[in-house]
């Protein structure tokens, strides 16, 4: 995905888990469609972000972190920055937020979530119109913690109920077990 027209050809092949999953589709494809500024975090109001579910080989771990603004374990991900490769975005967030270099599974997008973040400092609250992937990376792999986390640690996917997330992640969870 390099252009706004590409995003919004991705965003149409996706097919959502659920009818809550549709809604955000369709939210955030309205969004990327009325915003040609879409991907730029000055557009104040909201911004895509992209994010990424790692997982090893065998589908038994994911790849979290435990985000120090929002204190929540997280798939990693971010800003794109002005960037509608999103994908591209998703795998560099990986990187510096848990050094691992994960690879695409696909390239299609794998969920979608919009999500509203409160307001800190100067900045308004807004949403984060994120697009998530699903990438691969080996658990011998060690992560990193970077100074946006509080910590990164491989997870196992009958775990991640325990810890301190959202729904969305559980979401995340019952698309690659194929078990709610």
């Amino acid at each position: 995905m390099r252009t706004r027209s590409d995003l919004l050809a991705a965003l149409g092949r996706h097919t959502p888990q659920n009818a809550h999953e549709a809604g955000m589709l369709a939210r955030i494809s309205a969004f990327v469609r009325e915003h040609d500024d879409c991907c730029k975090r000055g557009l104040l109001i909201g911004h895509v972000t992209g994010s990424a579910w790692v997982v090893n080989a065998e589908r038994t771990h994911t790849l979290m972190v435990h985000h120090a603004r929002l204190g929540k374990w997280l798939q990693p991900g971010g800003h794109a920055d002005g960037s509608f490769d999103i994908l591209a975005v998703a795998m560099r967030e990986v990187e510096e937020e848990t050094g691992i270099r994960a690879a695409p599974a696909t390239e299609e997008i794998f969920d979608v979530d919009a999500h509203d973040i409160p307001a800190r400092k100067a900045e308004p609250a807004h949403v984060h119109y994120d697009i998530r992937f699903l990438l691969e990376a080996g658990m011998d792999e060690r992560p990193v913690v970077s100074p946006e986390s509080r910590d990164v640690a491989w997870v196992r996917l009958d775990q991640v109920e325990s810890l301190n997330t959202d729904d969305s992640v559980m979401r995340l969870v019952e698309k690659t077990t194929g078990r709610p």
